[in-house]
């Protein structure tokens, strides 16, 4: 008769029958889509490292992996050593982990290393280049698929938190090999269109192969590219693409990629009314004080008289001031102008003095001079008859009238002869 197993006895026999056969055994491989669960234990799958091709899952339960001295993360390649089993619970071969070591990264992790180095030393990832996004953005624009839970996560943060802001999709894959060139030209459609203030590129967490398309150097290259600010929100916290690090900001998640995007409008609400109330502190204090000044000058204006008063006091302190003022100065002027009379009067004495005897000198000299003084003491003046002095004998022929004048009157003489004292 054949033997009937019942599903879980056949599954607990192969399991049997793996442990008798291959007992403990190290399989090297990649590791891909690893997750950790809260109670500390690790579940991943093994991927021939060298062609690519057969999946195993493994598990590493919390004793085991606090034993490393790694943490394990997808494309790392490791040589794990443990037992092989089938998991009941859904009838999978699984490899139970009780050690393991890395045995370098993998090489899609090595081609990310690569492409990394490569674009950076270009200045694609430099931070000079990033630009702030919008404080107050009206519209965002989010390229990601439409059936991926990113999107949903997006829009519901959106919602909750900035209703006011539009959101537009373009749609692409994000994932698989079409996924870099419709990312690339999702990127571009939204800048040529530039009916958005920002854009927010996003898709949920998985294994370095399925965030490969985040890597690609088209996606990078559109994204460093683009005319409008891009915030990049992909993976889980501890994923990071090549994408992000072009990025104008870079989320976390999808959902801290909406939050980083549009600020909260209930912040802004709160903020608003923070400086509407500033604005009214500032406007009756303004009025306070205006209002004072009102008051002050009614009360002024109210007692006129004072002000006539205090004005007639000032009027006679200055009327005071000037009169006391102007008896000094003339008294002043006075007194210049008494000893400026007297210098004049000093003046004048010396002036006159000195020419008075000037004068004596130059009388007693015309005095010595007088012709009538020589006349006096016996010498006479001979002119002829034209009046011309003769003071030479050759300057009279004999027979000739001439007029003798002395001291005391006039003769009429006639020359006779001549005789010259001149030597011959």
């Amino acid at each position: 008769m054949r033997q009937v197993w019942s599903v879980s006895a056949l599954l607990q026999a192969a399991s049997d029958a793996l442990g008798a056969r291959f007992g403990a055994c190290v399989v090297r491989g990649e590791i891909a889509s690893c997750t950790r669960a809260p109670s500390g234990h690790c579940y991943f799958t093994l991927k021939d490292a060298e062609r690519g091709e057969g999946a195993l899952r493994c598990a590493l339960f919390r004793r085991a992996g606090s034993l490393l001295d790694f943490a394990p993360a997808d494309g790392q390649v490791v040589e794990a050593r443990g037992r092989l089993g089938v998991y009941g619970a859904r009838g999978e071969l699984q490899l139970i982990v009780e050690s393991m070591r890395r045995a370098g990264d993998g090489a899609l992790y090595e081609r990310f290393l690569r492409l990394r180095v490569r674009l950076e030393a270009e200045g694609l990832f430099d931070a000079a280049t990033k630009r702030p996004l919008p404080a107050f953005p009206r519209r965002l624009g989010v390229v990601t698929s439409p059936a991926a839970a990113a999107l949903h996560d997006v829009l519901t943060a959106l919602a909750r938190r900035a209703p006011h802001v539009a959101v537009v999709v373009y749609p692409s894959p994000v994932q698989g090999p079409e996924a870099p060139p419709a990312l690339a030209a999702a990127l571009a459609r939204a800048n040529a269109r530039a009916e958005v203030d920002a854009l927010i590129l996003c898709r949920g967490g998985g294994s370095l192969e399925d965030l490969w398309a985040f890597n690609d150097e088209r996606v990078v290259r559109a994204v460093h590219g683009s005319m409008l600010p891009v915030v990049c929100g992909v993976g889980h916290e501890t994923d990071v693409s090549l994408a992000d690090l072009a990025a104008d900001v870079r989320a976390p998640t999808p959902t801290a990629a909406a939050e980083l995007a549009a600020p909260e409008r209930a912040q802004c609400l709160e903020a608003l009314d923070a400086r509407a109330a500033a604005l009214r502190r500032r406007l009756q204090d303004r009025l306070d004080r205006q209002a004072q000044r009102l008051d002050h000058a009614a009360l002024r204006l109210a007692r006129p008289s004072e002000g006539v008063r205090l004005q007639r006091q000032r009027l006679g302190l200055l009327a005071h001031r000037l009169q006391a003022g102007a008896a000094r100065r003339l008294d002043a002027e006075t007194s210049d102008l008494r000893r400026s009379a007297e210098d004049l009067r000093r003046g004048v004495a010396r002036t006159t003095a000195a020419r008075e005897s000037r004068l004596a000198l130059a009388a007693g000299r015309l005095d010595a001079l007088d012709p009538r003084r020589v006349l006096a003491r016996g010498y006479a003046l001979l002119t002829d008859a034209s009046g011309h002095a003769v003071s030479t004998v050759d300057a009279v022929v004999p027979g000739e009238a001439l007029e003798a004048l002395l001291s005391d009157g006039r003769l009429a003489l006639k020359v006779t002869s001549r005789e010259s004292d001149a030597p011959a």
